[in-house]
């Protein structure tokens, strides 16, 4: 059985990140998206036996074919949680942890995924994050809890594992905690991405940022 599998669930390119619409154009913001999942591959591969790419869009499967990444045809009708609880009965038998984790997280390779890996053999259960009280990673058995993503995830799947005596453990990563929705965190991109594939498209857009003491601490602008 091999070690550990991550599973990526992605929805679709087209329409992507619409909180980032007008100050980015559709076509840019798959193109953001696409330098992310690059990102968010290219740490992991280094890591995890094997990477697979769960969504119902074709152009997103033809994409990760393209990265030499697994892909799984979400079945039709369904949700971010049924996808991956189909991506885990995939997985399970093969792989003795999978990772679960969005894609668009591009600085996580500024964090120690490595450590993470090798804690989840001691750890039944290791949960990152995010900003806003939801979740930007698991690491457990296939199907030791079903997923509870949505509106404060973090919780819900903390108290999932507690109820199944998984002892939850927090990795509380400023980095991973990053999914990218609004311009002030192309901003933190920009600041902390250095060496990614979505810092050097951001760059590529013209897109700035300079530090302001106000509510917002950055500010973004295209040059």
């Amino acid at each position: 059985m091999d070690n550990i599998y991550a599973i990526i669930p992605v929805s679709k390119f087209k329409n992507a990140k619409t909180r980032l619409s007008p100050f980015l154009s559709e076509d840019e913001r798959e193109n953001l998206l696409k330098a992310m999942l690059r990102d968010v591959s290219d740490v992991l591969k280094k890591y995890v036996d094997r990477i697979f790419i769960i969504s119902a869009d074709e152009e997103v499967l033809d994409y990760a074919e393209s990265l030499n990444l697994g892909i799984i045809r979400e079945n039709d009708n369904s949700n971010l949680n049924n996808a991956l609880v189909q991506a885990m009965k995939y997985c399970k038998g093969k792989s003795r942890k999978v990772l679960i984790i969005p894609s668009d997280v591009p600085l996580i390779g500024k964090t120690n995924i490595e450590m993470l890996i090798e804690s989840s053999k001691q750890l039944d259960f290791i949960i990152v994050p995010s900003k806003g009280g939801g979740t930007n990673t698991i690491i457990m058995k296939p199907m030791a809890i079903r997923p509870k993503f949505g509106d404060f995830s973090y919780e819900k799947h903390v108290s999932a594992a507690d109820r199944k005596n998984l002892n939850p453990q927090v990795h509380d990563s400023l980095f991973m905690a990053l999914d990218v929705n609004t311009t002030e965190d192309l901003g933190e991109i920009l600041v902390h991405g250095k060496n990614t594939h979505t810092r050097r498209y951001l760059k590529e857009l013209k897109i700035n940022v300079e530090s302001i003491h106000a509510s917002e601490r950055l500010r973004v602008t295209r040059g």
